[in-house]
């Protein structure tokens, strides 16, 4: 598919009826494989990024070239659509923002994330006021696309210390009223909260993430929930390093070679990377 193409699959991908997983490869690699198991579209994954070019998770840490650089890799490599976590939009202003969305278009993507976390420690969520501006130049850009491009606007203050709901569903309806196409709230912890926040972006659909500690619903639980996309974020990446990380402390502390068992048979391995897709 050409990237038309691809942007119209994953439109339709939100507006059928039921639910989607957009799980979450970091490299050509991962994408290939995923693409191979039946998933209907991949997102990035700031975090897999980082990790494993041997860099902590953080806006400050990857540049935007890098993001679209590895974003572009994942594009090549699969025939789905593909979405990017392009963080903050890579600058404070509005300006930024929508500059960070022409950006990751022209990298051959069909949707991206902009998250209102500032990279400020100190103050890490951006006022309401400056947040919905960002989210509308965002949508501006979008909008002047040849294509559409499916924008998810994430609210992040559950995951930075401020647990406060209304503030979430206020910024959600805020964003979903400038335009963006997706809402995003990491860090929901019930199906009460998610089901809440469900009602009050609809008829605007959510993405939930799984994987992070504390939430371990079903497809089903969360289609029931009326949630449409779920994706994993860091979750296979941390999985991956996770296995990695036991392999190697117990050939250095016990000096076996037994997870060896548990590997995916290198032919197995070998004859997904043979395959075109």
């Amino acid at each position: 598919m050409n990237q038309v193409e691809k942007a119209e699959s994953f439109k339709l991908l939100h507006e059928a009826p039921g639910i989607f997983a957009i799980p979450n490869p970091w490299d050509a690699g991962t994408a290939k494989l995923l693409s191979q198991l039946g998933f209907k579209a991949l997102a990035t994954t700031s975090a897999g990024l980082a990790f494993t070019l041997g860099r902590p998770d953080g806006l400050s840490h990857i540049t935007r070239e890098e993001t679209l650089q590895n974003a572009r890799a994942i594009v090549e490599a699969t025939q789905l659509p593909v979405a990017a976590d392009l963080e903050n939009g890579f600058g404070d202003s509005p300006e930024a923002c929508a500059e960070t969305i022409k950006l990751a278009a022209a990298t051959g993507l069909v949707g991206g994330s902009i998250e209102d976390n500032s990279g400020n420690s100190s103050d890490p969520i951006y006022s309401f006021e400056q947040s919905v501006e960002r989210v509308k130049a965002a949508v501006a850009a979008a909008s002047e696309l040849p294509f559409p491009f499916i924008l998810a606007a994430r609210a992040e203050n559950l995951i930075y210390g401020r647990i406060d709901l209304n503030d979430t569903i206020r910024r959600l309806q805020a964003y979903a009223d400038a335009g963006a196409d997706v809402l995003f709230a990491p860090g929901l912890k019930t199906i009460k909260d998610i089901e809440t926040v469900v009602k009050a972006v609809a008829p605007k659909p959510l993405n939930v993430v799984m994987g992070l500690s504390g939430t371990n619903f079903t497809l089903h639980q969360l289609e029931d929930a009326g949630v449409k996309r779920v994706s994993v974020g860091s979750a296979l990446v941390r999985a991956a390093f996770g296995a990695f990380f036991n392999a190697a402390k117990e050939i250095q502390e016990k000096g076996s070679f037994s997870f060896a068992d548990q590997a995916m048979p290198y032919p197995q391995l070998n004859s997904f990377f043979n395959k075109k897709l």
